[in-house]
């Protein structure tokens, strides 16, 4: 049996913030007096359909609990979803169709379970009680809270500054999450820092509604690989979950290494006590960044896409990156040559999606080769042909024109 005090400190491992250290240990306590799990929610409104890396820092700490034996209420927000959290929002956001919440709500659940036990996790909507309430129960969630204290939060703070609509709706998203603690009882809410003021509202509501207020962790924003802004698709310093290994390989191994072990803290099973001897040991030198990375990619690649894929991705990138050779694989794209030449950047949107802006700063960064000779031209354009591109360090594809 893990002691209270053991799992307090296995908790804490990256989280940003507890409140409060002194409630949660006094919960778990309890917990492990009475051998009666704790209840640990974390929400997910399903409003994109791919999970990156980012969003697995929530799902690890999850399983921390889990494998600690607590149980999960893994939420699914299909009815918050609908609305649309107004979180860092500078404007009222689009809500959602019932349809695209439910499709992506779908996605999430054939994805989470690559680091969840699919066995002690219950999947929740709270649809299931939000949407059965009546216009009195919605009046009465809405005496819950003040216009002053909503307008506490920085994002509607600078919209009433900036005089820029703020919907009512948009103020119930806070008390539908906070009313989802109060239905399901919830000790312990796991979220974002960005998250911080919609969770404590969640205590504040089950302490008014006589239900014990929930223990709150807060996780960072996982950064992406330029290690200085939130991993995100919009930015495209995202790592996803689905991608190929040997992309998801060399990603891992591209980011520098004070963020590896950020990676190491939030993502890599490995134990405390062996995060501190890799820590100690890179700062000794009795361990080297680039084995130590290799093991990091090694761990996250197996998780996804299995040991043998993990292997092979890592042979494929000793092969590109130490050999200067190319992948044995290597994806084909059948184009239709639309005029005599075809404009570069454009033969990349088509073949592997990525934006024409995009293409222009590859190519002007000196990161696109045509055939083994660099194009850093953005107003080059090709002739109907085959020819093999690699675009930035690891992106290999065949063009074959029609």
């Amino acid at each position: 049996m893990i002691t209270p005090e053991k799992q307090l400190e296995i908790i804490k491992r990256g989280a940003v913030e507890v409140i409060s250290e002194k409630e949660l240990l006094a919960k778990l306590e309890k917990s492990n007096k009475e051998k009666k799990p704790l209840r640990i929610k974390a929400g997910f409104d399903p409003t994109a359909p791919d999970i990156h890396l980012g969003h697995t820092v929530l799902l690890e700490k999850m399983r921390q609990f889990q494998e600690l034996g607590h149980e999960i209420l893994f939420l699914i927000g299909d009815f918050t979803g609908m609305i649309g959290d107004p979180t860092g929002r500078s404007e009222v956001r689009k809500p959602l169709t019932k349809e695209e919440v439910l499709k992506n709500a779908e996605t999430y659940k054939e994805q989470i379970f690559k680091i969840l036990d699919a066995k002690k996790t219950k999947v929740m909507f709270n649809s299931e009680w939000l949407a059965k309430m009546g216009a009195m129960d919605i009046v009465r969630l809405g005496s819950m809270q003040t216009v002053a204290r909503m307008l506490e939060r920085e994002d509607f703070k600078k919209r009433f500054e900036n005089q820029q609509d703020i919907s009512i709706l948009e103020f119930y998203y806070p008390l539908f999450q906070a009313y989802d603690s109060v239905h399901l009882k919830a000790d312990v809410e796991l979220g974002g820092t960005d998250q911080k003021f919609n969770i404590l509202m969640g205590r504040t509501l089950q302490r008014k509604m006589g239900v014990e207020e929930q223990a709150v962790v807060l996780m960072p924003l996982l950064e992406g690989l330029d290690g200085v802004n939130k991993m995100s698709k919009s930015l495209g310093n995202y790592i996803g979950i689905t991608e190929q290994p040997k992309d998801m390989f060399g990603k891992i191994m591209s980011i520098s290494d004070t963020l590896m072990l950020r990676y190491y803290e939030l993502l890599s099973h490995i134990s405390l006590e062996e995060l501190n001897e890799l820590k100690k040991g890179i700062k000794e030198g009795t361990v080297h960044p680039k084995t130590a990375k290799e093991n990091l990619a090694l761990e996250i690649v197996e998780r996804y896409w299995g040991k043998d894929a993990a292997l092979k991705a890592k042979e494929e990138f000793g092969h590109i990156f130490k050999d200067k050779g190319i992948p044995d694989e290597i994806p084909v794209f059948e184009l239709q040559w639309e005029e005599d030449e075809m404009w570069i950047p454009k033969i990349m949107k088509l073949a592997i999606n990525v934006s024409s802006s995009e293409g222009v700063r590859l190519m002007k960064q000196g990161g696109v080769t045509i055939d083994d000779k660099k194009c850093d031209n953005p107003d080059a354009k090709l002739k109907k042909g085959n020819y093999l591109f690699k675009a930035g360090k690891r992106k290999f594809f065949r063009v074959v024109g029609k």
